[in-house]
């Protein structure tokens, strides 16, 4: 089977009416967990549940108005079911709805016809000979497909060609040996081809960024000199990978608590630019939902700069729960450690931590938009005179960009990137998932700001409908509270563009009614990008 690889190249308030509560962890025995499995158990056909079938909690969210929505991890026979998830909403013990998208309560028998060994063998074919440590593999239920298939989840880890660090996935159908799907969980800003001991007490430095001017960053002072941990952020670091692709790099450390230069030519630049953006990043999730850091557990994550060489890209990656920026190749391409790109690539960590979109088809490209929208928001949070908010992704980065015209994405006409879509159609999820992801953000876009000409930073731009309609945006305050909660209340694993239009417009109406004008600009705004 000849192998199939794709290279990265280079692309990377309104007050809420109806305010939620998160819970950071799920504890054992929580009342709303213990009310929705009850429902369960009463109402299994609204579940398609199986006999075999048993929840874990994953999250669980509490409107001021005591509805509930608890989000359950399914398993058949002691098998994750892969597409299986569940959110329960309630209110007062009554059942109102289920957010899935598994359609049958059939389930295959368990007992594989293929082994482990020979689904390895085969995703190996796909993967090639380059992977690093020994290839996984588990038993699991898929249920992604037209009906749920007893599969192999082989697991390969390496890097690819560009660098890029891959923990690739393969779902091989354990009674036939075909390969069912592929995905990443090494999630990435564009399509293409440790030492030192964190910590201490709380200061305050200067950072003198490459792109957002000199800021303010929260470090830590231990033993007469300074680090890179964000003590107010759950001890959140950054560290040098000095162009190295393993490990988790050298935390960095200085005698007088001012970082870079504003230039590249002092490796702390970049190191600043991303402190910066992962602790804004952190501070928009806090003050405009609530959430406290990446799980909402107040936990913070690693951030590593200056990985491998040449490298046009930035990533986010579960197994090391940590944001990986390159330095560009210094011709084209400054460090990728842009506000937007941050805010991007922490999203990524918040999407496996709700939604848990999965990398590839529909899903996939929801997975890049929720993380292409949040990028974009913060960087109006920031609000930051040296790089204002925009609908572009990427554009600081570029070396030479006269009025910013060039950028990764444009979220207002996705297409003039030249591969991304401004409308929905049936084949969207072949492509790449930062392609695919051009529809959301067009809906986004239009929802939040309207079709009509405005005046933006880098120009004078308009959003062009796919259905010929004019469209009033509600406001930033207001689209990002309904995205939001769309992605953490009703979204899954497998929602598809319907389901998204679905579980905004479900949004919608919990925080502003359905006969809102938020709801029904929500409405237009998919009809206007052909998610009908």
């Amino acid at each position: 089977m000849q192998l199939q690889s794709r290279l990265l190249s280079v692309a990377i308030a309104a007050a809420l009416v109806l305010p939620v509560t998160a819970l950071a962890a799920v504890p054992a025995g929580s009342p709303a967990v213990t009310r929705a499995l009850g429902l369960i158990d009463g109402h299994g056909k609204s579940f398609q549940r199986a006999d075999a079938d048993r929840f874990v909690a994953r999250d669980v969210i509490v409107d001021s108005d005591g509805s509930e929505h608890v989000r359950f991890d399914r398993t058949y026979r002691g098998l994750p079911v892969i597409g299986g998830d569940v959110v329960v909403h309630s209110k007062n013990g009554q059942l109102r709805s289920a957010s899935m998208t598994l359609k049958t309560a059939g389930r295959p028998d368990v007992v594989p016809a293929v082994s482990a060994d020979q689904a390895i063998v085969e995703a190996g074919t796909r993967f090639g000979t380059g992977f690093q440590g020994v290839p996984t593999s588990r038993l699991v239920v898929y249920a992604r497909g037209a009906a749920p298939a007893l599969a192999h989840e082989v697991v390969y880890s390496g890097l690819k060609a560009d660098s890029t660090p891959t923990d690739m996935h393969y779902i091989v159908d354990a009674k036939s040996g075909q390969v069912l799907a592929q995905w990443d969980t090494v999630e990435t800003g564009k399509p293409g081809s440790g030492g030192g001991t964190a910590g201490g007490t709380a200061a305050v430095g200067t950072g003198k960024t490459l792109f957002s001017g000199n800021v303010t960053l929260n470090t830590a002072s231990s033993s007469g000199s300074y680090n890179l941990t964000d003590t107010t952020r759950g001890g959140g670091y950054t560290t040098n990978m000095a162009n190295g692709t393993r490990g988790s790099g050298t935390l960095y450390t200085d005698a007088d608590n001012i970082w870079g230069n504003n230039a590249t030519s002092d490796s702390a630049t970049a190191a600043a630019d991303a402190h910066y953006g992962v602790a804004t990043t952190w501070d928009f999730y806090k003050t405009t939902f609530g959430r406290n850091g990446i799980a909402n557990d107040g936990k913070g994550a690693l951030s590593r700069v200056h990985y491998s060489r040449n490298y046009v890209n930035a990533f986010w990656s579960d197994s090391c729960f940590c944001m990986t920026f390159g330095d560009g190749d210094g011709v084209t391409y400054y460090p990728l450690v842009a506000l937007d790109v941050a805010g991007h690539e922490m999203s990524h960590g918040v999407t496996s931590r709700t939604a848990n979109l999965t990398y590839s088809g529909e899903s996939g490209g929801l997975n890049e938009a929720n993380s292409d929208i949040m990028g974009t928001m913060v960087e109006f949070f920031a609000n930051n005179a040296n790089d204002p908010g925009d609908y572009e992704i990427g554009e600081m980065i570029y070396m030479s960009n006269p009025g910013q015209a060039k950028a990764l994405r444009y979220m207002y006409n996705p297409n003039l990137d030249g591969s991304s879509p401004n409308c929905y159609s049936s084949g969207i999820g072949s492509l790449d998932v930062h392609y695919s992801s051009g529809v959301a953000n067009h809906f986004y876009y239009l929802l939040a700001e309207g079709s009509g000409a405005k005046t933006w930073p880098n120009g004078n731009y308009g959003s062009p409908t796919c259905n010929g309609s004019s469209i009033a945006g509600i406001g930033r305050a207001a689209a990002q509270q309904v995205w939001y909660r769309a992605l953490t209340v009703y979204m899954t694993s497998s929602t598809n563009y319907a389901g998204a239009r679905a579980a905004t417009l479900s949004a919608a109406a919990d925080l502003y009614g359905a006969g809102s004008t938020q709801y029904a600009t929500v409405a237009a705004a998919w009809s206007a990008v052909s998610v009908n």
